[in-house]
C-alpha cells in the first residue's frame, strides 16, 4: 500500500472513531429515573445495607426457635474410667468386666457415638427486646433506603436540568457567535471606509474570540452533565446524552400552602433508630433477670461404625441467674442509658433541623420565582437594546464600543435567565423532596 493511501485511510479511521465516540443520545427524565433506580450504585448500596440488617434480624430467631445438632464421634481408648463408661453406653457389660484386674487394666476399647442435641430457649428476656431493636433497625434502614432513593432522583432531576442549561447555553452562544461574526462583517466594511479605527476592529475581534472561549466552555458543560448523568445511571460509556423535554419554568404557588409532615422517610428512620437505641437500653437493664432454656438428646452407641445397637435420651431443663459480673452490667446499662439520651436528642435536633430547612427552602423557591420574572424582562429588555444599537450601528449612528456592550449585556442576560430557570426548577424540586 502506497504511503498516501496509508495517510488517507488512518484519517478516515480516525474520523470514524471520532463519529463513533461523540455520537448521541435522546433520553427522557422519565427514562433516566426508570435507569437510575435499577442501576444507580448508592441506591444498590443503601438496598444492600437493608438486606443486611434483616439478616441480623433473622439471626434473633435463635432467642425463640430451637438448635438443632447431629454429631458422631469415635474413640479408641485405654482409659479405665473411659473404657469401662464406654461399654456401659453401649450396654455390653458382663459380670467379667467386674474384674479389678480388668477394670484397672482394660483391653483397647472402641466407642462410637451418634448423638442428636435439642436446645430450646423459653424465657430470654434481653435476648427478645434485643429482637425488638434488630426488627427496628432493619425498619429504620428501610425507610432510610427509600429516602435515599428519593435523594437520588432529586439529584438526577438535577443533573438534568444542568444537562438542559448546558444544551441551551451552547445554542444562546451559537446565536451570539453568528450575531458577532455578522457584526465583524459590518465592522470590516466600515473599518475598509474609514468609519472604524484599528482599536474598534481590534475590539470586535476580541468579543468574538471571547464568544468562541464561552461557546467552547459550553459544549464542555454539555459532555461534563452528561458524564455525571451516566454515572448516575451506573453507566459508563462515549454516548453524550441530550435532553427530549424542554426547560422551562412552570411556576406553582400551591406548594407555598404545603406543611412538613413527620412521616417522612428520614424522619421515620430516625425514629426507628431511636426506638432501637431504647430496646437495647432495656435489654441492658434485663440482664438482671434470670433464663430458662430446655434441652434435650438422643444418643446412639455401639463398637462399630454409625453402628447404634444402644439407645438412650436425656431431657432436662436450667434455670440459670446471673447475679453478680462485678460492675460490667452496671455499666452496660449507664452506657445504654446514654446512647439511648443520646438518641432522642438527635431526634429532636432532626426534626427541629428538617423544618428549618423547609421554611429555608420555601423561601428559596420564592426567591428564585420573584428572580425568574425580573431576569426574563431583563432578557428582553437587552434584546430590545441590541436591536436598536444594532440598526444604528449599521446607520453609522452608534459606537463600537457601545454595540459590543449591548451584544455582552445581552447574553449575560439570557445565560442568567437560563441559569435563574434553572435555580427555580431545582428548588421546586427540592421543596417537593423536603414534602416527599
Amino acid at each position: 500500500m502506497r504511503s498516501k493511501d496509508v495517510i488517507l485511510f488512518t484519517f478516515f479511521l480516525f474520523n470514524f472513531v471520532v463519529i463513533i465516540a461523540q455520537k448521541k443520545a435522546n433520553i427522557s427524565l422519565e427514562d433516566v429515573l426508570a435507569k437510575v433506580e435499577s442501576d444507580n450504585y448508592t441506591i444498590k448500596i443503601s438496598e444492600e445495607d437493608f438486606k443486611a440488617a434483616k439478616a441480623d434480624f433473622n439471626q434473633s430467631n435463635a432467642v425463640l426457635l430451637p438448635s438443632i445438632s447431629i454429631s458422631h464421634t469415635g474413640i479408641t481408648t485405654t482409659n479405665p474410667l473411659m473404657a469401662f463408661g464406654s461399654k456401659l453406653n453401649q450396654e455390653i457389660l458382663t459380670p467379667a468386666d467386674f474384674d479389678p484386674t480388668l477394670l484397672n487394666d482394660p483391653k483397647e476399647t472402641k466407642s462410637y457415638a451418634t448423638k442428636i442435641e435439642v436446645k430450646q430457649p423459653i424465657l430470654n428476656f434481653d435476648g427478645i427486646l434485643m429482637r425488638k431493636a434488630a426488627k427496628a433497625k432493619m425498619n429504620a434502614l428501610e425507610l432510610s433506603a427509600s429516602r435515599t432513593k428519593n435523594y437520588i432522583k432529586l439529584e438526577v432531576t438535577k443533573a438534568y436540568m444542568q444537562l438542559q442549561v448546558a444544551y441551551k447555553a451552547v445554542e444562546v452562544l451559537n446565536k451570539a457567535k453568528e450575531a458577532a461574526i455578522a457584526n465583524k462583517k459590518m465592522a470590516e466594511n466600515n473599518f475598509k471606509q474609514g468609519y472604524l479605527q484599528k482599536a474598534d476592529m481590534l475590539s470586535v475581534d476580541v468579543h468574538v474570540t471571547e464568544v468562541e472561549n464561552q461557546l467552547l466552555s459550553a459544549k464542555s458543560a454539555v459532555k461534563n452533565a452528561s458524564d455525571y448523568l451516566q454515572f448516575l445511571m451506573g453507566e459508563n460509556n462515549s454516548t453524550i446524552l441530550k435532553p427530549t423535554d424542554n426547560l422551562k419554568a412552570i411556576i406553582d404557588t400551591d406548594i407555598y400552602n404545603q406543611t412538613l409532615s413527620t412521616n417522612r422517610d428520614d424522619i421515620q428512620a430516625m425514629q426507628k433508630s431511636t426506638e432501637a437505641y431504647n430496646y437495647m437500653y432495656k435489654a441492658s437493664k434485663n440482664t438482671y433477670l434470670p433464663t430458662l432454656n430446655a434441652f434435650g438428646s438422643y444418643e446412639m452407641y455401639d463398637n462399630q461404625l454409625f453402628g447404634t445397637k444402644a439407645k438412650g435420651y436425656l431431657v432436662g431443663a436450667q434455670l440459670s441467674w446471673n447475679i453478680f459480673e462485678g460492675f460490667k452490667r452496671i455499666g452496660k446499662v449507664q452506657k445504654g442509658k446514654a446512647e439511648y439520651d443520646k438518641a432522642l436528642l438527635n431526634f429532636d435536633q432532626y426534626k427541629s433541623k428538617s423544618f428549618l430547612e423547609f421554611n429555608k427552602a420555601k423561601r428559596m423557591l420564592k426567591d428564585s420565582e420573584n428572580k425568574l420574572k425580573l431576569t426574563s424582562l431583563a432578557e428582553e429588555q437587552s434584546k430590545e437594546e441590541l436591536r436598536i444599537r444594532t440598526n444604528r450601528f449599521k446607520q453609522g449612528l452608534e459606537k463600537t464600543s457601545d454595540l459590543l456592550i449591548s451584544e455582552t449585556k445581552y447574553l449575560q442576560k439570557q445565560l442568567e435567565n437560563l441559569q435563574t430557570v434553572f435555580s427555580y426548577n431545582y428548588a421546586k424540586a427540592y421543596v417537593e423532596f423536603l414534602l416527599n
